[in-house]
């Protein structure tokens, strides 16, 4: 993808620099709408923070909550990603349909970054699976192969949602850097798996020590107790 945009910058950096910095922020933007946090807040009013692992993803609101409106959260984080990727790619499109690719990536970057560090919610969001796995699906089929189908694996096979996430977080660079073969993309790809890892570094000294939660039906229970600092959370949440 270097050539080609060198080859746009070159007949003008202006439109390149506000179709990146507009779509960025878009995408950004869009991530920062957190299903989990406006259902449970506004809807429920119980803010899924408050309890469990004190992660706004789906696993933690579905462990709390359960019931129909976990369908709403999981609606809510998969149409905002693809929404975010499929407006970039549209933009983008229209500047230099060879950029589309690199647009998906860069726009699927930000809105990661909305999802996990929203500031419409504290900065406090969710860890990126659900929405990062609805981004994966619009960018090669190829790639949600390796992504997905890991993560299904892992994720059933071993009743650890925080395993098959890793695994997503980890394989996503590889799978995107032998589909695409281009530097930009790849250090992109680097950059949204490194994302999925760091939300789950908790998790991953939980699996190595044998002390990580294994997912489970949701049972309604006693109100859970306070949440914990976000860098102490218990469950593998997406």
């Amino acid at each position: 993808m270097l050539p080609q945009l060198m080859q746009q910058a070159s007949q003008g950096w202006g439109w390149l620099v506000l179709v990146a910095l507009g779509t960025a922020v878009v995408s950004y933007l869009l991530g920062c709408f957190n299903g989990a946090v406006v259902v449970s807040r506004y809807i429920l009013r119980d803010d899924v923070r408050g309890h469990g692992s004190g992660n706004a993803g789906l696993t933690n609101f579905y462990r709390t909550f359960g019931g129909p409106l976990t369908v709403v959260v999981i609606l809510s984080d998969v149409v905002k990603a693809l929404v975010a990727v499929l407006l970039s790619a549209w933009v983008v499109g229209l500047l230099c349909p060879e950029l589309v690719p690199l647009g998906k990536y860069w726009s699927g970057l930000f809105c990661l970054l909305g999802h996990m560090f929203p500031a419409t919610f504290q900065f406090r969001g969710g860890k990126g699976i659900l929405s990062g796995g609805a981004i994966v699906l619009v960018l090669d089929w190829r790639i949600a192969l390796v992504v997905w189908v890991g993560f299904l694996v892992l994720a059933i096979a071993t009743r650890y949602v925080s395993l098959g996430s890793c695994w997503a977080g980890l394989s996503f660079p590889f799978a995107s850097a032998f589909v695409y073969r281009d530097l930009l993309i790849t250090l992109f790809a680097i950059g949204i798996g490194a994302l999925v890892l760091w939300k789950h570094r908790g998790n991953i000294v939980r699996l190595v020590k044998g002390t990580e939660s294994k997912f489970t039906l949701h049972k309604k229970s006693a109100p859970a107790a306070p949440a914990k600092a976000p860098e102490e959370d218990k469950e593998g949440d997406a």
